[in-house]
């Protein structure tokens, strides 16, 4: 009987060896290409973009993100501070920066209580015991992505403050998406509603719904007071409506709002194509937001509710830029090409109120 020799037989191994290395470089070539950190074409800014290492036609496939390479560990959270569109921008926030660093995300009891009757939220909760004997290292983030940001390294971390930036999530947002939607019966309301509304006297269906949101109430003391700035005024608004009017055919103005008897009075009505849709209830947001994120464009005014009306609906948006005087403090806590998409439409804001509430011997002297 022929007995292989020994050289034969190495040979043979070595040829599966050879075999087996191709067909597993080239089952898991994309695992050597990561890339974790990258420039957003066409913005010069010093805030960082997070890109995962998807062809540019599948921005937000998650199949490569690093808590695919490597188990999630450790346990972070972050604090619930401020109203509805705050959290929002905590909750993703926390969902991006805790995948980007392999870790485990969980939300505090408070933020499920503002977010859970509205959304299909889907990160745990963490009980009251486990956070009270967790031994924290807490963070304080700023409003947009830094670099150091995707190189935390502490297992048991608690974030705060008030992150609203796209340059934290934009590589996941299909998957934000997801997490803030809407539960069956808010969309369904906000979709019933929309169907009513009429154009003229002929009564034609609206071919375009654009979502319109006032931000006022507190804001009319903190922009000029603390801030040296101005909130959407009357001008402002009826500019943002002409623009989409010109682009749009049959456009309806679907208007909500924290102060809108103010809107009653100050949104010219005299086309028929307006709509004071919100009831204007801070305490219960969820209908307002169902109404907006229904529509297919966005006018914002200031502020994170109409932020995240915006960058859920996707479509045109124009937003009130250059709110505030350029020294005002304010720009030290935001910067606007990290809160508004590079695509988005700004008007500018008209400063006169704010300017005339300064003291005349401060413009005189300069110091404004």
């Amino acid at each position: 009987m022929w007995t292989p020799s020994r050289k034969l037989l190495c040979l043979a191994f070595l040829i599966v060896c050879v075999l087996s290395a191709i067909s597993f470089l080239h089952l898991h070539q994309d695992l050597f290409h990561l890339s974790l950190l990258c420039p957003y074409q066409g913005l010069a800014s010093p805030v960082a973009i997070v890109c995962m290492p998807s062809p540019p036609w599948t921005p937000n496939r998650s199949a490569l993100s690093l808590q695919h390479l490597q188990p999630l560990s450790g346990t972070w959270t972050i604090y619930p501070e401020g109203r509805f569109g705050n959290q929002m921008g905590q909750y993703a926030t926390l969902l991006a920066l805790a995948q980007l660093n392999g870790r485990r995300p969980f939300i505090l009891p408070a933020m499920h209580a503002t977010l859970a009757p509205v959304f299909r939220i889907t990160l745990p909760v963490l009980a009251h015991e486990v956070e009270s004997r967790t031994p924290w290292h807490n963070l304080q983030v700023h409003d947009w992505m830094s670099e150091e940001y995707s190189r935390l390294s502490e297992p048991f971390l608690k974030l705060s403050g008030f992150p609203c930036s796209w340059t934290f999530f934009h590589h996941v947002r299909e998957q934000v998406r997801r997490e803030f939607t809407l539960h069956d019966h808010l969309r369904e309301e906000a979709q019933w509603v929309l169907s009513q509304f009429r154009l003229g006297p002929d009564g034609r269906r609206p071919q375009t719904f654009v979502g319109v949101h006032v931000r006022r109430g507190d804001y009319l003391e903190v922009m000029p007071d603390r801030w040296k700035g101005v909130v959407g005024d009357q001008t402002y608004l009826q500019q943002a409506m002409d623009w989409f009017r010109a682009r749009h055919k049959d456009p309806v103005f679907v208007v909500t709002s924290n102060g809108m008897e103010w809107c009653r009075k100050n949104i010219d009505t005299s086309l028929g194509d307006v709509a004071f849709a919100g009831d204007g209830l801070e305490s219960t947001p969820g209908r307002d937001f169902a109404l907006l994120l229904q529509c297919n464009h966005t006018i914002m005014t200031i502020g994170t509710f109409g932020f995240w009306a915006a960058y859920l609906v996707g479509g045109d948006t124009v937003y009130l830029a250059n709110f505030t005087l350029p020294n005002s403090d304010f720009l030290r806590i935001f910067k606007p090409e990290a809160a508004f998409l590079p695509e988005w439409v700004g008007i500018n804001a008209d400063l006169t109120p704010v300017r005339t509430r300064i003291p005349t011997w401060k413009r005189l002297y300069g110091l404004i």
